[in-house]
């Protein structure tokens, strides 16, 4: 029981040591699983062509027996000729105009009395003209205005279904509609001058009703009778016949045979054991294309393949890009060119670098390929489009860089096309407009990568070049906050900013977070600034009235402070992380030593002049710490000389590396090396420190 317990123990013990791995590996497990999903169903017919261009492969023989199908157009011409003669269904109802005469009659009799009272002169006479006129009216019958008969000619003929079942057809010229019976109420009653006709015409027209009414059921069995009797096919293909030669040019019969065949190829592969194989097929591809991706940041980007976020967030554009793409070709192929699939390397290379980017795009549109007609044509446009995005956007630093990359992304897609149509017809003519219309917007849809790389900061947390300008601008509101309440401590952040970003810049990193992070480092001392010596420019030191351990705590919560204030502000967490990391775990050494040596006896708690930390883990964090640390002490300096300067930055930043203050970054030796000598130039260019010149004779 104890051997499986401990056994037990280990496993979790295991899984926990190892839960990212696990948790990374489900991620490309799942995106690949997500991605056959996303795949359709059907076989992939080998060959490509296109009406109108010659035949690129071998001879084609038809391997089976198969109908040739009729063009989506014939069809629909067909259908339409069909239509144009159809013929519709009305029914007859009586009833309808039996009712309305009883109802007319009682019309009557109220509209006398009211007019004539007791007069009955001429009462009979003007209720016979009623009648005579209704029944005239009745017999001929009134049909109902619809859809069906909308704007046909009068002689278009209709089947009328009368009482018994018995079909009789008519023209539309024998019925009255309501404006022809109208019209005709107003005519007979001119024939009859001793008529009361303001009676009764109002009651006449009350009277008129449709009679003849349209049988939408009757029709609609006798439409798809005669649209199913219509043959898809106009022909047959025989096993063995020759279908098309090598060079042949594929006209308008060709392109249907060859259709014809691919629909039936198709439709084979949908069989249970032909999708099995489909299926393993799609697996393998898919993949091996994620695999390569996985290699890829194994070998080169080994930083972001260690962080799941990052792995997630490349994935999901990915998937997204290929699902709107299945989604579209499923509806209508024509319109895949106006799929922004160049929104890709730009939202990848926004956040990351151009190499990754350019990777991403390539490994995409492969997988987009086998989904596409015309593949070769569909991933070398894309490629060399994707390129040139690339190229136009390797310094994402303004917002108008979006609309030059839309632009470029138009013209490289139309010269492109045109290249590659002029390769396969030799003629202007060919040119189809509608295709530049759909790269017109490809690359409008282009210009939506601006909203979505900032929603994509907000979902993942990740900062860009552009969002760290903004940040970074002295102008911005935290920024100018600190430069009123801590001047001081503003332009020492300036000075910090300065020496980080040129030191990233040399040892490599990116140089605009470094300085980011700089110029919001210290913002927690904006709570409490004049404890802080750059901005004691009354020559008044609060600190001279507090205890060692108070004026420590003081100096230690600006990291706190400056946390919460960041937070407060919507600071992103990466800027934030310069604010915690910039002292790391060191003391408070200037409190700390005063009160060792006022208390020389004593156990002292090391931790009340320690900074929590947590301690840098980059380059730009730790280049950080160690330009706080020079550019602060170097205010010290009274004599700026070249061997002065070399051992301040030596022993400052040989005191941190013997405090561990740099075993969590990823900076090498060689970085320090070169940091040193970075730091020691600005220092000596700041305090203007020149080469002895040689004594003149």
């Amino acid at each position: 029981m104890y051997s499986d317990n401990l056994c037990m123990n280990k496993i979790l013990l295991n899984i926990a040591n190892r839960y990212s791995t696990i948790v990374k590996y489900l991620i490309f497990l799942l995106s690949i699983v997500l991605l056959v999903l996303i795949f359709p169903k059907e076989g992939k017919f080998k060959y490509e062509y296109q009406n109108g261009k010659p035949w690129q492969y071998d001879e084609l023989i038809a391997p089976t027996d198969f109908a040739i199908r009729k063009s989506a157009k014939d069809i629909e011409a067909e259908q339409n000729e069909v239509l144009k003669t159809l013929k519709v269904y009305f029914n007859l109802d009586n009833t309808i105009l039996i009712r309305k005469r009883v109802e007319m009659d009682d019309q009557f009799v109220a509209a006398w009395q009211s007019q004539y009272g007791t007069n009955n002169t001429n009462r009979n006479l003007n209720l016979s003209v009623c009648h005579t006129i209704f029944d005239t009216i009745a017999r001929k019958g009134i049909i109902e205005a619809n859809d069906a008969i909308k704007d046909k000619p009068q002689d278009y003929t209709i089947i009328v279904i009368e009482q018994g079942n018995i079909a009789h057809e008519h023209q539309i010229r024998d019925f009255f509609n309501v404006q022809k019976a109208d019209q005709y109420i107003r005519d007979r009653m001119k024939r009859y001058p001793v008529a009361d006709s303001s009676l009764l015409i109002p009651i006449l027209q009350n009277a008129i009703t449709h009679n003849i009414i349209y049988n939408e059921n009757a029709s609609e069995e006798e439409r798809n009778s005669a649209l199913a009797s219509l043959s898809t096919s106009k022909g047959k293909v025989q096993q063995g016949q020759k279908i098309i030669a090598k060079g042949e040019i594929v006209n308008n019969e060709k392109f249907h045979m060859l259709e014809s065949l691919r629909k039936e190829y198709e439709g084979e592969v949908g069989t249970v054991g032909k999708f099995y194989a489909i299926l393993v097929g799609q697996i393998i591809l898919i993949s091996m294309s994620i695999i390569v991706l996985v290699l890829f940041l194994l070998s080169f980007r080994r930083d972001t393949y260690n962080d799941n976020k990052k792995v997630v967030f490349i994935l999901f554009q990915i998937i997204m890009i290929i699902f709107i793409t299945a989604l579209t070709i499923n509806k209508d192929k024509a319109y895949i060119y106006i799929l922004p699939i160049c929104i890709i390397p730009i939202i990848i290379r926004a956040f990351f670098d151009t190499r990754l980017a350019l990777f991403v795009h390539l490994v995409t549109i492969i997988l987009i390929g086998f989904l596409v007609p015309n593949s070769y044509e569909f991933i070398f446009l894309q490629f060399i489009t994707g390129i040139l995005t690339i190229i136009s956007i390797a310094s994402l630093q303004k917002r108008l860089q979006f609309f030059r990359t839309a632009l470029i992304v138009f013209i490289s897609y139309s010269t492109i096309y045109t290249g590659i149509r002029f390769i396969e017809e030799g003629s202007f003519n060919t040119l189809d407009s509608f295709t530049f219309i759909l790269f017109a917007g490809s690359a409008v849809l282009t210009l939506s990568a601006y909203p979505l790389i900032f929603l994509f900061e907000r979902m993942f947390g990740f900062l860009t070049d552009i969002s760290l300008m903004e940040l970074a601008d002295s102008n911005a509101k935290l920024l100018r906050e600190l430069a009123v309440k801590a001047p001081g401590t503003f332009q020492h952040s300036l000075q910090i900013a300065n020496m980080a970003e040129e030191v990233i810049y040399e040892i490599g990193g990116n140089p605009l977070l470094a300085r980011t992070g700089a110029m919001y480092h210290d913002i927690g001392k904006m709570e409490t600034p004049m404890y802080f010596s750059e901005n004691q420019v009354t020559g008044v030191n609060p600190h001279t009235e507090l205890t060692y351990e108070e004026s420590a705590r003081i100096i230690i919560s600006h990291v706190i402070k400056g946390v919460e204030i960041a937070r407060k502000n919507r600071i992103p967490d990466k800027i934030i992380d310069f604010i915690r990391t910039h002292h790391g775990i060191k003391r408070t050494e200037y409190f700390y030593s005063l009160y060792k040596q006022e208390h020389p006896d004593d156990d002292i708690e090391e931790s009340r002049f320690t900074y929590k930390g947590p301690l840098p883990y980059s380059k730009e964090t730790t280049v950080l710490m160690m330009a706080d640390s020079i550019e602060a002490t170097s205010k010290s300096i009274i004599n700026p000389e070249e061997s002065v300067i070399n051992e301040l930055v030596d022993q400052i930043i040989e005191h941190q590396m013997n405090r561990n203050q740099y075993i969590n970054s990823n900076i090498t030796l060689r970085d320090i090396t070169i940091a040193k000598k970075v730091f020691k130039r600005i220092l000596m260019n700041r305090f203007h420190i020149r080469v002895a010149y040689p004594k003149l004779d």
